[in-house]
């Protein structure tokens, strides 16, 4: 009698899920309707494919070569999928961005399902990097988007090849200990600690900027991380210039966020490589799909 290839599918279900019951729940189904499934695989196959104990069930080693045997089915299924698309005109192919953070957390996720449902056939890859890994995997061809960051007035230079696509211009935001009096213009801010970004960012270019109308000015610590700086601003250790995507979301109660007329904008940058034949049709797409979600964005 030949497997119901349904059945190996639920298998699959339960060597993943750990479990009848997690299985079942993964599938929606009863964990009944899941034993069912996997005795009448069982009597096709004549082999017993799971050791039921007290502790629950595990895979045998048949059950482990039909589990190995339906994810290779599962990948073709996949596979072809991706080749009918191309054959039906829609996207296809695989496409690596690399970024950071912010970047990943508030532009990039939230375009990941919209991506899927609009691009079936484009496999999105997302990889959190160092800008400097990122520019050496665009480079090489591992990479095929990079998003970076700069301050407004950093320089705009891009290598004979690539190309920027600016997604989002957003606004450097003040953030304060809630102790201390939030300031009406920069001159407020004369005598205050600041906390250090990470040199050659483009937090620690815009805090140059931005405070050399203040004279010399005292610092502590030194932060790569934007999450790191809100702790150490709500700890009291100083004032930090942020951008307005690091502050999506909710803040420690001990910080207050205030804007001054001068503190500028930092911009997020696409960058890919542009020749004859690149950007190819999807990574133009996942670029159009990033850009419409940036524009959706409301800002601190």
């Amino acid at each position: 009698m030949p497997t119901d290839p349904r059945r190996l599918a639920v298998l699959l279900a339960v060597h993943r899920a750990g479990g009848v019951l997690a299985a079942a729940d993964l599938l929606h189904v009863t964990p009944s309707a899941v034993s069912q499934q996997i005795t009448r695989l069982e009597a096709e196959e004549g082999v017993a494919v799971l050791d039921r104990g007290p502790r629950g069930a595990t895979l045998t080693t048949a059950g482990r070569i039909l589990a190995e045997a339906a994810e290779r089915i599962e990948s073709e299924l996949v596979e072809a999928r991706k080749s009918l698309s191309a054959l039906g005109g829609e996207l296809s192919g695989r496409v690596v961005l690399a970024g950071f953070q912010t970047a990943i957390r508030a532009v990039v996720a939230p375009t990941l399902g919209v991506v899927a449902e609009h691009h079936p056939g484009v496999e999105l890859v997302v990889e959190e990097r160092e800008p400097g890994e990122s520019m050496r995997r665009l480079r090489e061809g591992d990479a095929d988007i990079v998003l970076l960051e700069r301050d407004e007035d950093a320089d705009t230079h891009v290598p004979r090849g690539q190309r920027d696509v600016v997604l989002l211009e957003e606004p450097w935001r003040l953030v304060l200990p809630s102790t201390v009096a939030t300031p009406t213009q920069l001159s407020d801010l004369e005598g205050v600690t600041w906390i250090a970004a990470e040199p050659n960012t483009a937090a620690a270019r815009a805090m140059g900027r931005v405070t050399a109308a203040l004279g010399p000015v005292t610092s502590r610590h030194v932060y790569y991380d934007f999450d790191v700086a809100l702790a150490l601003i709500a700890a009291g250790q100083g004032v930090g210039l942020l951008p307005a995507l690091a502050l999506q979301g909710e803040l420690p109660d001990a910080v207050t966020v205030a804007t001054v007329p001068g503190l500028g904008s930092r911009r997020l940058v696409a960058r890919h490589r542009a020749t004859r034949r690149e950007p190819g049709p999807a990574v133009v797409a996942i670029i159009d799909e990033l850009l419409a979600g940036a524009a959706g964005l409301e800002l601190v």
